[in-house]
């Protein structure tokens, strides 16, 4: 049986469960009302006499409460974990497929790279050579003023417009090898991102994490806000499982550039403004993602990192990404997290990673 088929089973048997439990008290009740209405001497009636009835359905009802609630909670880790199990299945597959991607892309962009290196080298080459060329035939224009080869030479020369190709060129090819510098550093953030981690903690550099996070979630922010990073001098390396952090970074910096499309208006604000940041504070690495955006109302910030909980629109948001996030924090790392938010202003979700291992763990707390 798959994992999926198995949570699926899981989650029916456990509202079976409920469902039998609700049934239970409803018939015990209604029992009680009959006897009591017929004024029927059956054992419940002696129970009554005997020990109180009251009593006793108070206490049956009390224990199936109890029961109802432990079912429901882990009914509700269940959804949890399957979701995360369905997240974590979808990404391994885009991890894949972008990491052979990833690999296809780089080779024809390092060949290009390394053409256009060649072309702006042999440009400046050529560049001196018509320069050197144009001097010699101005230096003969006067003795061979008549001749059909200079005529035909300063017609090509008209034609050509030599000097702004000498001014756009060299610009050309230097936006060129920029643009391929670009592609490059998005090439390398997909594989780095898409790199399976085992599962393991391992010690690994934040800025780097969110370096590559940023720079894959790109299309997200780049047409709605300027993002910025921000490192504290120093920072040490952090022992944390690094795809599962840099997934929570970026369902973060994703949510942030989704607030702040809510918030632009043409003629009044253009773009927003992001930022992510990572710094030590005591035992703890402090990540913050802060965004100008719409803000989160004060009435539903207790309910954000529920699972399943969005105010997107039906088929935009499934509720996951703060769940998952705040599984990654918590229930992974043992660490912290919480929400700054003030509506109309933005919001900051500030992670609190421990940088030390527990009592008689592996360095690596694997």
């Amino acid at each position: 049986m798959s994992d999926e088929a198995f949570y699926e089973t899981s989650a029916a048997e456990y509202q079976r469960k409920l469902a039998a439990r609700d049934k239970t008290i409803e018939v015990l009740k209604r029992r009680i009302a009959q006897e009591a209405r017929l004024g029927i001497a059956t054992p419940f009636a002696i129970l009554e006499q005997n020990v109180g009835l009251e009593k006793v359905v108070a206490r049956k009802t009390l224990e199936l409460e109890n029961e109802r609630c432990e079912l429901e909670k882990a009914l509700s880790e269940l959804r949890l974990t399957q979701a995360q199990l369905l997240q974590a299945q979808k990404m391994e597959s885009i991890g894949q497929l972008a990491a052979g991607i990833a690999h296809e892309i780089n080779t024809p962009t390092q060949y290009v790279c390394d053409n256009v290196g060649f072309v702006k080298a042999a440009t400046v080459s050529l560049l001196t050579l018509l320069d050197s060329a144009m001097a010699l035939a101005e230096a003969v224009r006067g003795k061979m003023a008549e001749e059909p080869l200079m005529a035909e030479f300063d017609a090509v020369l008209k034609r050509t417009k030599v000097d702004f190709l000498r001014r756009q060129i060299p610009n050309a090819i230097d936006e060129s090898l920029e643009g391929l510098g670009h592609i490059a550093k998005i090439v390398a953030a997909m594989k780095e991102f898409s790199h399976p981690a085992q599962n393991e903690k391992e010690w690994v550099d934040v800025r780097e994490v969110i370096n590559t996070t940023v720079t894959v979630a790109r299309n997200e922010w780049k047409y709605v806000a300027e993002l910025e990073t921000f490192f504290e001098e120093g920072l040490p390396q952090l022992p944390c499982l690094r795809d599962m952090i840099g997934q929570a970074i970026l369902n973060l910096v994703v949510n942030a550039a989704h607030a702040i499309a809510d918030t632009i208006q043409e003629g009044v604000k253009e773009k927003g403004r992001i930022s992510v940041s990572a710094a030590h504070n005591g035992d703890f690495m402090e990540i913050r993602v802060n965004d100008d955006g719409s803000g989160i109302p004060v009435g539903i910030r207790d309910r954000i990192f529920d699972p399943f909980f969005t105010t997107k629109a039906v088929g935009k948001g499934t509720g996951q990404g703060l769940a998952i996030v705040y599984s990654t924090v918590v229930d992974k790392h043992n660490g912290q997290i919480r929400c700054e938010s003030e509506e109309g202003v933005g919001t900051t979700f500030i992670l609190q990673l421990p940088l030390h291992c527990g009592q008689g763990e592996d360095p690596v707390c694997k």
